[in-house]
């Protein structure tokens, strides 16, 4: 690693850690030039999703609106944060597990609707609700008939 003081191109790694939740390395550096320390991060590389609309319009993969979705869903439920921001790390492991460059968001919808389910029915009709777009009542009562099975 180059000092970004000197711009020697040879440094001792002094510490190695784990960090941001184990999805980072922080390594602590000297450099055998010039005697100064500093910090890098080094990081898995991912490849950017790419998401499939209904349209059939492509826009890269967004993790802001799986929690905007998921949080409008659990909006006064008896749910804390850490469960939703559990559930939310769940969705985005499985959607990246399935190493694939894109995917249809509708898969991204079962997947999120799958984990409410299980994490409160309320929240899991609230969300079907708008991504199934309910014409009508009849639709909503027989997808409250599934739940209750």
């Amino acid at each position: 690693m180059k000092c970004p003081y000197c711009g020697h191109p040879d440094t001792r790694v002094i510490d190695s850690r784990p960090a941001e939740d184990n999805n980072a390395i922080r390594r602590r550096r000297s450099c055998d030039e010039c005697g100064k320390r500093f910090t890098t991060y080094e990081k898995v590389e991912t490849i950017p999703l790419i998401v499939i609309k209904k349209d059939n319009n492509r826009e890269q993969y967004d993790r802001s609106k799986i929690e905007a979705g998921v949080l409008r869903a659990c909006y006064k439920r008896p749910v804390s944060a850490q469960q939703i921001q559990q559930t939310i790390d769940d969705i985005e492991l499985q959607i990246f597990k399935r190493e694939d460059k894109e995917i249809p968001s509708k898969l991204i919808g079962e997947i999120v609707m799958d984990r409410l389910k299980d994490l409160d029915p309320v929240a899991y009709v609230r969300f079907a609700s708008v991504y199934r777009e309910f014409k009508d009542v009849n639709t909503f009562m027989s997808e409250l008939k599934k739940i209750l099975e």
